[in-house]
């Protein structure tokens, strides 16, 4: 067996794109469900509200509080993750949330309706952060962002598959199991999240140490790079969960994922209502399922930017004007938005918010592992997942609340655009420190301490 070398690039490559053959498609899988089952509230908002007595206020708390024990248990969930392993962690994870996402479908009063979110956030909490995770462990850092992009795209996938999904299954759904329409959607779209979490349980794999699949040159070259990588990131922070959690870093990292779901989050919960506004506003008239095209549209656009951005990341290895600029371009998108005269100028700008917002979070995942290692990028992970959700409970709490106060969106979106523009600041000004910079390419004897063996 060769001695593990920057000339054994192709030997590493080979490794990499059997692990994402094997890991992506499954993981990105799983998140399109996570985030249709997350969000897929807003889809069903108008009679939903209607049903239960909601104002948008109301119903803005209620999609935000999914977000309270989801941020509280993000760091337990990990360190968990960290000690029991990926495939079985993750695997409880999606049963566990399908079942209680499920019980969505049965609420009905206000209460109800905000006990069922608070669990649902309970249920779901560490799935993203262990996911990055896994793949930290799984993918060296030339190829991670990619990596983490290919993972990411899910989110606005999702609600390019959801939308439209959703929409029919309330239109023809009404009526079944004796249900109202938003209440069959709700249901139907829970039961693939306890069906993946079971095949997740057996499919998953958890390290490279155990990939029967990989070669022993490939196991060999893969596990010493990424040691390599990793004792680059063990100089500029400790290996324990509780330096991550006293690292100043993460604070500052962690809100640059605050301002990137500031906006992601106002779009995925009040994007269809805020095209009924417009469009009425305009003269014009939608159907549900026209409102839902039009939805996706943004989400098409965060596509193909997530691909392109954490492409080009990758390729000149930088993150922090990866980050910047887009934040910077989405905030004016979403600040003009709703100034522009008519339907196709406001969905052009929203487009272009979405863009900017959604393909900054594969930049914002690479941060943490370039000075966490261990228990600590464990922990760490959570907590900047944890952080930055906490924009899923500002963010539709405020914009519904603003709407409820003054009848429009637009100054809820100027904070959003605010936000944006202060997490680009900071992506900014960590550009100069070292952590940040390219990790190490030298050889190094070590073994991998963090990988997990279950």
């Amino acid at each position: 067996m060769s001695a593990p070398s920057r000339l054994s690039s192709p030997i590493v490559d080979s490794a990499t794109r059997k692990a994402a053959w094997r890991i992506i498609p499954l993981v990105m899988l799983m998140y399109v469900i996570s985030y249709i089952d997350r969000v897929n509230i807003g889809f069903s908002a108008a009679n939903m509200k209607a049903d239960l007595g909601l104002s948008s206020a109301a119903y803005g708390l209620g999609a935000g509080l999914f977000f309270v024990g989801y941020v509280f248990l993000e760091v337990p969930s990990n360190i968990i993750l960290h000690k029991v392993g990926a495939r079985v962690w993750l695997a409880r994870i999606m049963v566990t949330w399908g079942i209680i996402s499920g019980s969505m479908a049965f609420v009905n009063s206000e209460a109800m309706f905000y006990l069922v979110r608070i669990l649902l956030g309970v249920a779901e909490a560490g799935f993203v952060p262990g996911v990055i995770y896994l793949l930290s462990i799984w993918f060296p850092s030339h190829v991670r962002a990619r990596m983490v992009a290919l993972f990411i795209i899910a989110v606005p996938l999702a609600v390019v598959i959801g939308a439209p999904l959703s929409a029919l299954l309330i239109e023809h759904g009404h009526g079944v199991l004796g249900l109202a329409g938003w209440r069959f959607m709700l249901f139907v779209e829970a039961i693939p999240a306890v069906v993946v979490g079971i095949l997740a349980f057996f499919a998953l794999p958890s390290s490279p140490t155990k990939a029967r699949w990989l070669t022993d040159d490939e196991r060999h070259h893969l596990i010493a790079l990424l040691d390599r990588e990793a004792d680059a990131a063990s100089h500029h922070g400790a290996s324990s969960a509780l330096a991550a959690l006293k690292d100043w870093r993460i604070y500052a990292v962690s809100m640059i994922g605050f301002g990137v779901n500031m906006g992601g989050y106002a779009l995925s919960f009040f994007l269809p209502q805020v095209i009924t506004q417009f469009s009425a506003q305009f003269g014009q008239s939608f159907s549900l399922f026209e409102t839902a095209m039009l939805t996706a549209i943004p989400y098409t656009c965060a596509v193909i930017a997530l691909w392109f951005v954490g492409k080009s990341s990758d390729k000149r290895q930088e993150r922090h004007f990866h980050a910047a600029v887009p934040l910077i371009i989405g905030a004016i998108g979403f600040a003009s938005a709703l100034y522009l005269p008519n339907t196709a100028a406001v969905m052009v700008a929203i487009s272009i918010g979405a863009a900017g917002s959604y393909c900054v979070l594969p930049i914002f995942w690479q941060l943490p592992p370039r000075f966490l290692t261990g228990a600590a990028a464990a922990a760490g992970m959570g907590v900047a997942g944890g952080l930055a959700n906490v924009a899923g409970f500002v963010s539709p709490y405020m914009t519904g609340a603003i709407e409820t106060a003054t009848g429009s969106y637009k100054p809820a979106m100027w904070i959003v655009a605010a936000v944006m523009m202060i997490s680009a600041g900071i992506a900014l000004a960590l550009r100069h420190r070292p952590e940040f910079s390219n990790p190490t390419t030298q050889p190094t004897n070590t073994h991998r301490k963090d990988q997990e063996t279950h």
